[in-house]
Order: structure tokens, then C-alpha cells, then sequence
């Protein structure tokens, strides 16, 4: 297994990967556009697990240099209790404190198992306002943006 840096030949078998674990819920979101938005993205770290050449599992996250923040972790289901969620998450955690973070929080759809056994404690309810203009178009209507 190899743990590496996203490339753009990667979004089409990353989308699988998520589609297969019922992760794809929004292209815009998760599509190979907003994957290479991603990979541009500075604060963000966006990491691929490889097995014979080919990806199968990835997590993406943030530092923005307070809190460390993992969005997406996803290994294809074929791949699954290998060991290859756990070297994702310990390679982004060890990135993220090369550059200066000190926690990690996980956004977790999936398999909370893993995240408990490496440590990781449920502590927030998760609010999601898609499309972001709903947000944008409720706090005009009130006046208090």
C-alpha cells in the first residue's frame, strides 16, 4: 500500500470509491472538478491510498491554522479492514502537525468504529446547509447578515 499526494488521473477512480461506499452525494461537491479545486487548495491536504497502481481509498482535510479538520475518508469496500483507513488517518494527522496543529476533528459519514479506535471521541451535532445560498438568502431576508 502506498499512502501519496491526490493527482488528477485520480478523480475518476476516487469517485468510484465514494460511490461505492455511498459517499457521492453531490459532483459539485465531490466531483473531479471540486477534487482538483481541492488538491489547488493551500490550507487543504488531500491524500490517496494506492494498492497494485491503482487508487482505493482517499480522506481530505483542512488546517487552517487553528483547527485540523478531516472532511472525507473513503476506502473502496473490496479494500476494507487492511489497515488503509487507519494509514490515512495517521498520515493526514502527521501532516497536519508538521504544521502546527495540535487536535483533529473528523466530519464522519462511515465507519465511526475505526475513528473510535484510534482515539477519536463523538463531541458535535453536524449542521449541513446545501446549497450555500439558501444560508446566504435566509439571513438577507431577516436583515441580519
Amino acid at each position: 500500500m502506498l499512502i501519496r499526494d491526490f493527482v488528477p488521473a485520480d478523480c475518476e477512480p476516487l469517485v468510484e470509491v465514494l460511490k461505492a461506499n455511498l459517499q457521492f452525494g453531490h459532483p459539485e461537491i465531490d466531483g473531479p472538478e471540486a477534487m482538483l479545486r481541492v488538491s489547488e487548495c493551500e490550507a487543504a491536504e488531500f491524500l490517496v491510498a494506492e494498492e497494485d497502481g491503482r487508487p482505493v481509498g482517499l480522506i481530505r482535510g483542512v488546517f487552517d491554522g487553528s483547527r485540523a479538520i478531516v472532511s472525507v475518508i473513503s476506502v473502496h469496500p473490496n479494500y476494507q479492514r487492511r489497515g488503509i483507513g487507519t494509514a490515512l488517518v495517521s498520515e493526514i494527522a502527521k501532516r497536519f502537525k508538521a504544521k502546527g496543529a495540535n487536535h483533529l476533528s473528523v466530519i464522519a459519514a462511515g465507519n465511526l468504529e475505526l475513528l473510535k479506535k484510534l482515539g477519536f471521541k463523538q463531541t458535535i451535532r453536524l449542521m449541513t446547509a446545501y446549497p450555500i445560498d439558501s444560508v446566504i438568502s435566509e439571513a438577507s431576508h431577516k436583515g441580519s447578515l
